[in-house]
């Protein structure tokens, strides 16, 4: 279970804190969203300082495919229809706009970013694929229906978008952390008010700042913000294939069960298979089968997992974390799609420390209304796996945790904490093991 990313590069390595620290940004976090966020600041002449608890895009960033782009599924429809359409072309502008700051940055990077055009398609529904152009259309999104593509499958249609992106994101990471002042190996347990702004406890020492970004993904501070009400976790699975065809274009399957395909240098990457974290699962072998019949001759060199946070509107969480936390800020939710979001949030936020205005401000709050129905929904299926019999309970609320046989871990349904077979945390936002 390893990624393709972690094969050809070398990270850097930063030094851990050394005794209390003093700063006005502290960001919490060393994955894309955090490592974007102190590059935005760093530009804009904010002092800060990142920390991460093992190394830099260690987390759930090396399971990304990597694609840098606003089309994110099938989504003009459902954003018209969840907020409207004034909003949702906020939506769609920011990722729009995300994509256009990656193109710049990059255009002075070794990072192998390459120009893509990505597609949405379907097997069988013409229709939703012609309405989904249409609504993109008034989104303010480039696209048209494409009836053609270069999978080995046949397709009803596709709605395509140019001018997108793909990278390799550790090879990205490592050239934007140049220069930023980043301490790994230093695990944040709290943090709380202190004179004239908040203290992060670590393991390592303690940090005092003005102001504090937390970008751990899952927001690891229970009692405030909510967000093991207004939020839960899914997995998905990737495959590398060796020895297949590979594809000029990026693509993604309407149904949210179907295969996602893009190449990345020698390997077609396919993926696939998302679930509620902690349901039981086919893992990687409905990806395996679609290998097997639709490129027979490749052989799968690599497989691995990914976790996401998934909001319940489907929109991520940038900005204060709470409604009574003042200095204290958040970035999490990109529901898969973390590339482009993540460049969106660090623009967003990086605009709200420097006391600037961003259109999408509102719009990804983290105190915004959340639907009724939805937050229900969520809440009972947390109090269901809560009150399933069994020996093994998570150390984050106490939900039962289930056994994940595809991957041999010990899963919890509720929120997302992942354990390895004997105990030891994989995934937060549990803080300590077994």
């Amino acid at each position: 279970m390893d990624s393709i990313w972690t094969r050809d590069v070398r990270m850097s390595k930063f030094p851990p804190l050394e005794g209390d620290a003093r700063t006005d940004v502290l960001i919490v976090g060393g994955g894309i969203a955090g490592v974007l966020c102190a590059h935005c600041l760093h530009q804009a002449g904010v002092d800060c300082l990142l920390v991460e608890g093992d190394r830099i895009g260690s987390g759930v960033t090396l399971g990304t495919t990597a694609k840098i782009t606003a089309q994110h599924g099938l989504m003009a429809g459902r954003l018209i229809a969840a907020l409207g359409q004034d909003r949702a072309r906020l939506y769609v502008g920011a990722n729009l706009e995300a994509v256009e700051e990656y193109r710049r940055l990059c255009a002075g990077l070794e990072c192998g970013f390459q120009e893509a055009e990505s597609f949405v398609y379907s097997r069988d529904d013409r229709e939703l694929i012609e309405r989904e152009v249409a609504d993109l259309h008034r989104l303010g999104c480039p696209a048209s229906f494409q009836r053609e593509l270069e999978l080995p499958f046949p397709v009803a249609g596709a709605a395509r978008v140019p001018g997108q992106a793909r990278f390799h994101p550790l090879k990205f990471l490592k050239e934007i952390s140049r220069g930023l002042n980043i301490r790994e190996g230093t695990f944040v347990r709290s943090v709380e008010r202190a004179a004239g702004g908040l203290m992060a406890r670590t393991d390592r020492g303690t940090v005092t700042a003005d102001r504090v970004v937390v970008a751990t993904h899952f927001p690891f501070l229970d009692r405030r913000g909510g967000y093991f009400l207004k939020m839960y976790q899914e997995r998905s699975y990737v495959l590398a294939l060796r020895g297949a065809e590979p594809v000029e274009g990026m693509y993604r399957d309407a149904d949210e069960k179907g295969l996602s395909v893009r190449s990345a240098g020698e390997y077609l990457l396919l993926g696939g298979g998302g679930h509620r974290t902690g349901k039981p699962t086919g893992g990687w072998r409905p990806l395996r089968e679609a290998a097997h019949r639709w490129w027979p001759g490749a052989e799968t060199e690599d497989f691995w997992a990914t976790q996401d946070c998934m909001t319940l509107d489907g929109v991520p969480y940038v900005g204060s974390y709470g409604r009574r936390t003042e200095r204290l800020y958040v970035i999490t939710g990109f529901r898969k799609w973390g590339m482009t979001s993540a460049m969106a949030a660090a623009q967003v936020l990086t605009a709200q420390l420097t006391g600037r205005e961003h259109p999408a401000q509102g719009l990804f709050s983290p105190q915004r209304h959340v639907p009724i129905p939805a937050l229900a929904a969520n809440g009972m299926e947390a109090a269901a796996d809560f009150a399933f019999p069994t020996f093994h309970r998570c150390p984050h609320l106490g939900c039962a945790l289930r056994w994940n046989r595809a991957e041999h871990t010990w899963d919890c349904p509720c929120h997302g904490s992942r354990f390895t077979r004997d105990g030891r945390l994989l995934d937060g936002p549990a803080q300590e093991g077994l």
